[in-house]
């Protein structure tokens, strides 16, 4: 079928790659069905690399399935500034995306006649509904988050249990359907000590802007078994909102056929290599993600804590982000001799190794879904935002995980790491473990396949994108 003639969807998503990853196999999974995908982010500080690794040019349609996926990269010189004082989510980005976004739409109509018959977004950019409202597109989220975080801030947003306050910082926070959260395990952009409060106003408007313009769908990076109960709540507590879990996108994406790839690194072969050298079960993999930046004093107890447990490991420690003011880690020397350490890895391959016994995380959302479902226990390290509450969940209720540490303020020594290192991944409660995390990955499996409740939600998904009408209603 011809472009023209397909309908068409826009995603937009924040510029950074643990938004980027999600929304990009969503991308490749709406243009697989046969639609036509254009995928939109910010040129810094992510899209300039994405252009490279992809080999994109302009306006260049790239074959996925039965349809088309291209991109479209605008200039905003600000997103770049995470770790400085610009506000990445302030008026600045809104203004700058919105008229981008404006240009897209009416040039896809105007000049190329392929108007666009829905908008995506993700959280961190909820001014795309503002969008959609404005041209009366059909629109859609994507939330990259845990459906328990995603009630957490429905509940903190409608005021409906209490949460930490200035005067009242360490109070427990109890919502239904969910376990009891101490003050230091909600979603920390929600308590008001948090330095990252923009982060937590930003996906707040998102709430807001749920209020005056409803979209058709919330689609959910997860599925129906792991949070059966919580979504079930929300259906009842909120009807009006259609939260759909259509995970674990990356099993979902891993049968379309596409060398187009979200994470801008090479080097895929070398981590993989060292794996098939090493024996079952016996490597500890340890990554934090692309923006969590630990002090160097934490590093070392990390490094010192390895060499007390005598574990092999693999180990991605990444250069300092560009533009930054960070200083690359220090390591020591003897580290070397125990394990591998990389600046980058393809994480999907390696949890599906046979070799890696246990993750050593930040507990992030896309890492704690990759880990369930490839079956793979969990030392949970969690830092900020999402990652804390995601722990919870991890020890206490898939119980495929123990906990390092309760978040950045402080130091976890070398001892206590080498001793939950060896917990998660020798003796009995390794064990333990590893079945729970058996049991998920085949849940999680039976979620993706023909027939399953994710494959099935999706497919309902893509009926709609094809019904919607332009300047229409779907």
């Amino acid at each position: 079928m011809e472009s023209s003639l397909m309908s068409h969807v826009m995603l937009v998503s924040f510029p950074y790659q643990g938004h980027i990853n999600p929304l990009l196999r969503l991308a490749k999974l709406i243009a697989s069905k046969g639609l036509l995908v254009t995928f939109v982010t910010a040129e810094e500080p992510c899209g300039k690399k994405m252009r490279q690794a992809n080999k994109i040019q302009d306006g260049e349609l790239k074959s996925v399935g039965l349809g088309f996926l291209r991109f479209e990269f605008f200039q905003d010189r600000l997103a770049s500034d995470i770790d400085k004082d610009i506000n990445p989510f302030g008026p600045h980005m809104e203004a700058v995306g919105k008229r981008e976004i404006k240009k897209l739409l009416k040039r896809y109509e105007e000049e190329e006649k392929q108007p666009v018959t829905c908008l995506i977004n993700n959280p961190f950019v909820p001014w795309v509904c503002d969008v959609a409202e404005e041209l009366h597109i059909p629109s859609a989220i994507l939330w990259v988050q845990s459906s328990a975080c995603f009630v957490s801030y429905y509940y903190y947003h409608h005021k409906l249990v209490h949460f930490p306050t200035e005067t009242k910082p360490d109070i427990n926070v109890k919502i239904p359907c969910m376990p009891l959260l101490k003050h230091d395990e909600i979603p920390s952009f929600l308590h008001p000590s948090s330095r990252f409060a923009s982060y937590g106003e930003a996906v707040l408007d998102q709430f807001k802007r749920l209020e005056s313009h409803k979209p058709f769908s919330i689609l959910i990076d997860t599925f129906q078994e792991l949070e059966r109960d919580l979504i079930d709540h929300m259906s009842q507590l909120c009807p009006e909102i259609i939260c759909t879990p259509v995970g674990p996108l990356f099993k979902m994406a891993a049968t379309i056929s596409s060398d187009i790839k979200g994470d801008i690194s090479e080097h895929v072969g070398e981590s993989i290599e060292w794996l098939d050298s090493r024996e079952s079960a016996s490597v500890v993999y340890i990554s934090f993600g692309t923006v969590v930046h630990l002090k160097q004093e934490q590093i070392d107890e990390i490094a010192q804590g390895l060499l007390k447990s005598g574990l092999s490991f693999l180990w991605v420690v990444r250069p300092p982000m560009e533009g930054s003011n960070q200083e690359p880690y220090g390591l020591p020397r003897e580290l070397e001799e125990k394990g591998k350490i990389v600046e980058w890895c393809p994480q999907e391959r390696v949890l599906a190794h046979r070799a890696v016994a246990c993750f050593l995380s930040h507990c992030g959302w896309n890492s704690t879904m990759e880990a369930l479902s490839s079956g793979v226990p969990m030392v949970c390290f969690p830092q900020w935002g999402d990652q804390v509450t995601n722990a919870v969940y991890l020890a206490d209720v898939t119980k495929t995980g123990v906990r390092l540490g309760r978040g950045e303020a402080t130091i976890v020594l070398s001892e206590v790491v080498a001793e939950k290192l060896v917990e998660a991944t020798v003796g009995e409660k390794a064990l333990e473990l590893r079945e729970n995390a058996r049991r998920w990955k085949e849940e999680a499996e039976t979620a993706v396949a023909y027939g399953g409740t994710s494959d099935w939600n999706f497919g309902e998904f893509v009926d709609k994108l094809v019904a919607v009408k332009v300047n229409g209603e779907p």
